[in-house]
């Protein structure tokens, strides 16, 4: 039976990146989105046309929303029947320092970073019984600058339940995490503005997609490795350089 991979976030930048990858690797994928059903709609069909002998299907959700996160995963398995592979992807990254971050500010950072994969995770091993669960946390779970407090802490919050789940769901589900670092620009920023930030990081260039997919393949083929966190940071976590 071919494998089936939800990925939430899949229309556009990392997670389009793993579903591209990962149906070249003749996965199905459950392709989750929330405004981004267009970019959604053009990356099925061209899945669809590369690999016709696959299955992918597109699932709106709200992971603000916290009745919508508790369908996603059994509408997955009702629509293909099974799922062998949580990737969640999806996130909000916005600024604010620990004393500017208000009450509906940080329910938001902790309820799409940190609820929504907890719920998912839930859910997911409630239906699958067995697979793998992939949480995206940061590099920035290493240290404790507040000017994105919020999503930091919800953050630090995945990779600690990353691993409380991988000890109580063992053997049958395994759940590890992936800590980018910098992979792509931010939207409204080029790439010089990740070679600049890159000059202060042991490797002192930019990630790109390549670290993290590598990172992917490694898990899904690692089969006695849970609980476990891939920096692809260039060594961002060690500390600055001079």
């Amino acid at each position: 039976m071919t494998k089936t991979a939800l990925i939430t976030g899949a229309a556009k930048r990392v997670g389009k990146a793993m579903a591209i990858h990962l149906a070249a690797k003749g996965w199905n994928i459950a392709i989750h989105y929330n405004t981004s059903e267009s970019d959604a709609k053009l990356l099925m069909e061209q899945l669809k046309s590369s690999f016709p002998g696959q299955q992918f299907a597109l699932f709106g959700g709200n992971l603000n929303n916290a009745p919508e996160v508790e369908t996603l995963v059994s509408r997955v398995v009702d629509a293909m029947k099974n799922v062998d592979l949580l990737i969640n992807n999806a996130s909000v990254f916005d600024r604010a320092d620990f004393a500017g971050t208000d009450t509906e500010f940080l329910d938001r950072q902790m309820n799409v970073n940190f609820r929504a994969p907890f719920i998912l995770t839930r859910e997911y091993v409630r239906l699958a019984k067995n697979g793998l669960i992939i949480n995206f946390a940061d590099t920035r779970i290493t240290n404790n600058k507040s000017n994105f407090a919020a999503y930091s802490l919800s953050k630090k919050a995945l990779w600690e339940m990353t691993k409380m789940a991988a000890l109580e769901f063992g053997p049958n589900i395994r759940v590890n995490a992936i800590a980018p670092g910098l992979t792509l620009p931010p939207e409204e920023k080029d790439e010089d503005y990740l070679w600049k930030l890159a000059g202060n990081i042991a490797m002192k260039r930019p990630g790109g997609l390549d670290p993290i997919l590598k990172s992917l393949d490694y898990i899904v083929n690692n089969d006695y490795l849970t609980g476990q966190l891939l920096f692809c940071d260039g060594g961002e976590n060690l500390g600055l350089t001079d």
